[in-house]
């Protein structure tokens, strides 16, 4: 039996001994364009990754020189990081992604895989954005790749929206449009007919109201793409992936 720690949030040893199964976000046709997007930004200096989790990026990132620091709150999601290739080099501080402080001074901070929707505040959610802002350089950038919340999908009087189903598998998301939340649902069924069922909070969030929160940070929009290929973002992309700069 795994022991789970509670100070490890929706994040411990239970989920994080198979966060870094083959395929899905791990594949590296998935990691190595966002590592190429990131290495560029970073321009020769530091980065920070808040929710760093396993290092499924920074590992690669800094196997590539990029100085790498990350923010987890989760211990068991940061243990991994240092047995992958270049996750020795990552420095990781144990901490809340909306209040931690590390010393030093970055050229790009990133947040990754809708994580800021994990926040389930919105004031919650600003603070990440002054967390970026406060070790970022004058100049420097900071990166979030979240989805577009799929409301399209919901007609009147219907609040959930299943997402993918697979043999023993269902995941569903429901939704609260007034509180502007909805939950991941993760139904898995064994082949000995055992079930295991897991809901995870999240607060969706708008890209418009992403730029104010930049610009309450003291940051300004200067790329928005639908994806790690810097394709055009439109009202048809599924996620997106934007870039602040921090101003004086």
């Amino acid at each position: 039996m795994i022991d789970d720690d509670p100070a490890d949030g929706w994040f411990p040893e239970s989920v994080a001994a198979r966060y870094d199964a083959p395929g899905g976000a791990n594949a590296p046709e998935v990691v190595t364009p966002a590592v190429d997007v990131l290495e560029e930004l970073a321009d020769g200096g530091a980065a920070l990754e808040l929710a760093v989790g396993t290092g499924r990026i920074a590992a690669p990132l800094a196997a590539r020189g990029v100085p790498v620091h990350g923010i987890e709150l989760s211990q068991a999601m940061a243990a991994r990081i240092a047995g992958k290739p270049g996750g020795a080099a990552v420095e990781v501080t144990i901490g809340d992604i909306a209040t931690a402080r590390v010393p030093g001074e970055f050229s790009l901070a990133y947040l990754v895989f809708n994580t800021i929707s994990n926040v389930t505040a919105q004031d919650g959610q600003v603070d990440v954005f002054r967390t970026a802002a406060a070790h970022l350089r004058t100049g420097g950038l900071f990166l979030v790749e979240v989805g577009v919340p799929d409301l399209r999908r919901l007609p009147p009087g219907q609040d959930t929206v299943p997402f993918a189903m697979a043999d023993g598998y269902v995941g569903f998301d429901q939704y609260d449009v007034v509180a502007q939340q909805f939950t991941s649902n993760h139904v898995t069924v064994s082949a000995d007919g055992t079930g295991r069922f897991r809901r995870i909070p999240f607060r969706y969030v708008w890209p418009a109201e992403l730029d104010l929160m930049a610009r309450i940070a003291g940051m300004r929009r200067k790329h928005r793409w639908a994806g790690w290929d810097r394709t055009e973002f439109t009202a048809d992309s599924g996620s997106h992936v934007s870039v602040w700069e921090k101003t004086a």
